[in-house]
């Protein structure tokens, strides 16, 4: 194939692209196949990618077993939509009953995480017939008009009209803590807020990441979500659960809201539930479905090809462990880079489960080490290795990897990651 390079997709990106959509590093490359753990770009240049394409491809890149079942998919029947009757949807949706924590059972498919987030949303105000919505800061929840405004993020928070049905209350972000407390002497103040919020009444739900991706990685403590839950049922307020970027065996669990032994009434999903097809979901109770019962639909949510593509990916995760191998290679990535930390005194904090981790990077008296973050993360694309940049201040370096790692690439990374802040800590 001819590829064009960079400089032309940028020019074409400047011409024809709404200035929104933006993109990593000063000098980008073109991205062009993707093997498992790897990416190429058009010279040939190999990346180690530990990022995931923002935590989505848990069972690798073009994984054989999952592509040769989506093109066969594709060669028998790609689209009719949901009016029509075709097998995947209904055997996707069995699938995630059985895999999803305690009584979730019934799904909506739509094609987005953000579209999950916002019928989620719906279908708490149907069931609660309240309007209210409590979200967490840092947290990230969509490009929506409405997850825009569930959003916690500056930065993402584009609509200069927002919502006022919306409260949002101080992350668990121990690191920095809202109310300069430490933990465990904190009697968890950020969770008990949610209290203080809720209780006039007129709540649907309180929407979370377990662990926020684009914050930073926020990790919350053991007790966290055991209280929030013990706050919703006083004020009879849902718990809808954000696993757009930790389903799928990412942090160790195949949901992450498991680790807290914690059942929500409303989960979402999208990113890995399809390994980068197209898909987003929600799924809920018997209860709480049976809300929405006025016609509903969406043109190719569950289509085929996806649902297809999903119950696929579910196999690869199931057949290979991937969720034990999330765990296992997790701790061993974690406890590589509190190594890291222990020699570099840029590196703040080391916080996340499973594969999805973060390094907070910091200067003097905990000053978010922005440059210096871009500078690494740029070093590290030189040097064939991907990561993410997340937080509100851009100043934690992120690890989303596919699940397929080995380790020996953690090694690797951990090698050159040491390398580069030698370097950064002697300038």
């Amino acid at each position: 194939m001819n590829y064009i390079g960079p400089e032309a997709i940028l020019q074409k990106k400047q011409e024809y692209l709404i200035p929104c959509v933006y993109h990593f590093y000063k000098k980008p490359m073109q991205i062009v196949r993707g093997e498992m753990q790897y990416l190429y770009d058009h010279k040939g240049k190999k990346y180690l990618d530990l990022y995931g394409g923002v935590s989505v491809m848990n069972a690798g890149h073009c994984n054989p077993e999952i592509v040769e079942k989506i093109c066969a998919q594709v060669n028998t029947l790609q689209h009719t939509t949901t009016i029509y009757l075709t097998q995947p949807i209904a055997d996707l949706a069995e699938k995630l009953s059985e895999i999803t924590p305690g009584n979730l059972k019934r799904s909506f498919f739509c094609a987005s995480g953000s579209e999950a987030n916002e019928g989620a949303a719906l279908i708490s105000q149907l069931f609660t017939k309240k309007s209210k919505f409590v979200a967490i800061e840092q947290g990230l929840h969509g490009r929506t008009k409405l997850t825009m405004n569930l959003t916690g993020i500056p930065m993402w928070r584009t609509d200069p009209y927002p919502s006022g049905n919306v409260t949002h209350i101080p992350a668990a972000y121990c690191y920095r803590c809202a109310y300069g407390l430490t933990y465990p002497n904190c009697d968890l103040k950020c969770a008990r807020r949610l209290e203080d919020v809720v209780r006039d009444g007129d709540f649907a739900a309180l929407i979370i990441e377990p662990i926020q991706g684009n914050g930073g990685i926020i990790t919350p403590p053991p007790e966290y979500f055991q209280l929030i839950r013990e706050i919703l049922n006083k004020y009879k307020v849902l718990l809808i659960t954000d696993e757009v970027q930790t389903g799928f065996g990412r942090t160790g669990k195949m949901f992450a809201i498991e680790h807290w032994d914690v059942v929500p009434d409303i989960m979402c999903m999208a990113k890995a539930l399809a390994n980068g097809t197209p898909l987003g979901a929600f799924i809920t109770n018997d209860a709480v479905a049976s809300a929405y019962t006025r016609p509903g639909a969406s043109t190719t949510g569950g289509n085929p090809v996806s649902a297809t593509a999903a119950l696929a990916t579910i196999d690869v995760i199931e057949n290979y462990r991937l969720v034990e191998k999330a765990k296992e290679l997790g701790d061993y990535f974690k406890n590589a880079l509190n190594d890291l930390q222990q020699k570099y005194r840029i590196i703040g904090d080391v916080r996340g489960m499973g594969l999805m981790l973060g390094v907070e990077l910091v200067k003097e008296d905990k000053i978010p080490a922005f440059d210096e973050t871009d500078n690494i993360l740029e070093q590290l694309k030189d040097l064939g290795i991907l990561a993410g940049r997340t937080g509100i201040s851009r100043n934690v370096l992120t690890f989303q990897p596919p699940l397929v790692i080995t380790q020996n690439d953690i090694d690797h990374l951990c090698m050159v990651l040491g390398i580069i802040l030698s370097k950064v800590s002697d300038g």
